[in-house]
């Protein structure tokens, strides 16, 4: 019987490389993992935020200027468990570890990739910088060079940026005559596979899981309520009426900001992900309307935190850990329904480090 082809062990080795090839955003970004065991779901873990340098110019006369190592950390809620679980007779009709992995391991491997990448692209909501034109879908050579020029702007290290897009401008992408007629340049990938790949210093990824943003109801003539120093997180309104989300992106003059909370606009200030730059007050301030929210971005930009999670007690269980990804197999009975059962689960988080590191490109 299918149930006695595989153990638990069997069951988590042959399902952990198939989600991490189904993976595509936390396999792009900075990885906190440990072999330490966490308790449960909502434990807070401390990771160590990447240390950041600024170049400066020598100056002979003044001689160096030392940089102090300063590492600071960052609490991470370890929030989500992506599971997926069925029951042993679901398996029975399986009389092969071929037809287990067809019918189970690989579809629930797609499943939890599916969850964990959808819960990490939420972070686009810390995003505050933003190109591009809302429902407009990015689809030439020019939304490439406009996200490359705005994070050459924010002095977004140029190795390693990566970009994730929605279905819609995938399929625009891959129309693009540099791509399409990639075999004059010795190469046919990008017309075999459609495959993007790297385009002016981004490497390229599709993912069904980029988010469309539903924006708030800010009305009214909005401008910046009196002038705001450099650095802070509040921005002071006036005339602004109804309300904002939490992933609104505001525009003030040539600025743009992420609101950090769900907002009513009757108290006349609103938090934002993003520091502000000096303002002398009564700038214009929009709402920018709904839109696909694909993000190009640097990998320290954002963290994906996984623990292995505890073998429960009185089960059979296997937990396996590669490349920091963990995932958890368990194997018991549900004496309330009386089934014997089989659970394949992964705990993990996302935390935005830096949002000035990414940039959001409007869709």
């Amino acid at each position: 019987m299918a149930n006695q082809l595989m153990t638990v062990k069997d069951f988590a080795r042959a399902a952990l490389p198939r989600l991490m090839e189904h993976l595509v955003f936390p396999n792009l970004i900075y990885k906190d993992y440990s072999d330490a065991f966490a308790g449960m779901k909502g434990d807070t873990v401390q990771v160590r935020k990447p240390v950041v340098f600024t170049a400066g110019e020598f100056d002979q006369e003044k001689g160096v200027s030392t940089h102090d190592i300063v590492e600071s950390t960052v609490d991470v809620t370890l929030d989500k468990i992506a599971t997926v679980d069925v029951g042993i007779e679901a398996l029975q009709g399986a009389t092969s570890i071929d037809d287990i992995t067809r019918v189970f391991i690989e579809p629930a491997a797609a499943a939890l990739a599916q969850k964990i990448n959808s819960d990490g692209l939420m972070l686009y909501q810390d995003v505050g910088s933003c190109v591009g034109q809302a429902g407009k879908t990015p689809s030439a050579l020019s939304d490439f060079a406009a996200a490359r020029k705005q994070l050459n702007k924010q002095k977004v290290p140029v190795s390693g940026r990566c970009a994730v897009w929605d279905p819609e401008a995938d399929a625009a992408f891959t129309e693009i005559d540099a791509i399409v007629h990639a075999e004059k340049c010795g190469s046919t990938q990008g017309l075999r596979e459609g495959a993007i790949g790297r385009v002016m210093g981004m490497d390229n990824y599709m993912t069904q899981a980029v988010k469309h943003h539903e924006s708030g109801t800010m009305t009214g003539s909005v401008t910046v309520n009196g002038a705001h120093e450099a650095g802070s997180k509040v921005l002071k309104l006036s005339g602004a009426e109804g309300s904002l989300k939490k992933g609104d992106v505001l525009k003030a003059g040539e600025y743009t900001f992420a609101v950090a909370e769900d907002t009513d606009l009757a108290v006349g200030q609103v938090k934002v992900t993003n520091e502000l730059p000096a303002m002398a007050g009564g700038e214009q301030v929009e709402l920018i309307s709904d839109h696909t929210a694909n993000l190009c971005f640097h990998p320290m930009a954002f963290a994906f935190v996984t623990r292995p999670l505890t073998a429960p007690g009185g089960v059979e269980s296997y937990t396996t850990t590669y490349n920091g990804i963990s995932l958890r197999v368990v194997r018991g009975y549900d004496m309330k329904y009386k089934k014997e059962m089989l659970s394949m689960d992964v705990l993990y988080g996302f935390k935005t480090l830096y949002p000035e590191l990414a940039v959001r490109v409007l869709g």
